[in-house]
């Protein structure tokens, strides 16, 4: 069986033919799908990795993006579901990297004014 190994070391069975953009998973339950969905996060689909039927690792991928999820319901209950994955482009991991820088940025102002706080207060204790 050929595989989807997900940065949280989640196993995902992939059906034959599969590729990067079009991931075939069968689910015994429209609630098992959800459940594989219910993986396909930003930080799970940071690093993954393919394997074969022999389980040797065919191909590595980082910062992947789901595209899209189309599911069907089959006749015997098991639901049939076509995941496409890309490459995050440039200018999204560019973006990512400065909403990161902005959230640390916030941070350390709060600690700044903080600090600015304190000092005031112990100056102003020492009759500076």
């Amino acid at each position: 069986m050929s595989k989807l190994i997900l940065k949280d070391k989640t196993e995902i069975i992939i059906e034959a033919g599969s590729s990067i953009g079009n991931i075939i998973v069968k689910s015994t339950s429209p609630a098992a799908m959800a459940e594989t969905w219910a993986k396909m996060t930003a930080d799970n689909l940071s690093s993954v990795e393919f394997t074969n039927d022999s389980d040797v690792v065919s191909g590595t991928y980082t910062d992947l993006k789901l595209e899209s999820e189309t599911s069907v319901i089959e006749s015997d209950g098991t639901v049939t579901t076509h995941y496409r994955l890309r490459e995050k482009t440039d200018l999204e991991k560019a973006q990512e990297r400065i909403a990161e820088l902005e959230k640390q940025m916030a941070i350390h102002d709060g600690a700044i004014a903080d600090l600015g706080e304190v000092t005031s207060t112990m100056a102003s204790q020492i009759g500076g």
